[in-house]
């Protein structure tokens, strides 16, 4: 478990700076969420870290290709989507479609902001990619991707 939680430090890091890409914010993202879901399914270190691996990477897609137009979009539904029910969109400009299903709202413990989690599902260039984000409200409001 050692081993797991000095790779999400490491990946999170990666991505915490202030000039982090599209890309970096979706890796960390992403990461964080395979992390999750590897341990639930293989309640181990290495499912753990093929979980953050496989989600860094999907996440890294997902976030390069998201432009203003689908960033708008995204924070609508962490703004009023409903909790558990999937909303989806098309980007005019470049094709890929994205299906966003969002969580309920909690507080985070440590800053005490706003959160949802929700699972995305995009297809991009025709493939389809799964990923999970959290977006927390920032001091203006407004909903901001975590790390």
């Amino acid at each position: 478990m050692n081993k797991m939680l000095l790779a999400l430090l490491l990946l999170s890091s990666l991505t915490a700076s202030s000039c982090a890409t599209k890309g970096q914010t979706g890796a960390g993202a992403g990461a964080i969420g395979g992390a999750l879901v590897g341990q639930a399914i293989g309640h181990s270190t290495e499912a753990t870290l093929i979980g953050a691996a496989v989600g860094g990477a999907l996440g890294y897609m997902i976030g390069n290709e998201m432009d203003k137009y689908d960033r708008e979009q995204l924070n609508h539904v962490y703004e009023r989507g409903v909790s558990g029910q999937s909303s989806s969109w098309s980007n005019p400009d470049n094709g890929n479609s994205y299906e966003v299903r969002p969580q309920p709202a909690y507080s985070d413990p440590r800053s005490h902001r706003p959160c949802r989690q929700a699972e995305i599902i995009a297809v991009i260039d025709g493939k389809t990619e799964r990923t999970y984000s959290t977006a927390c409200r920032d001091n203006n409001g407004r909903w901001q991707l975590q790390n």
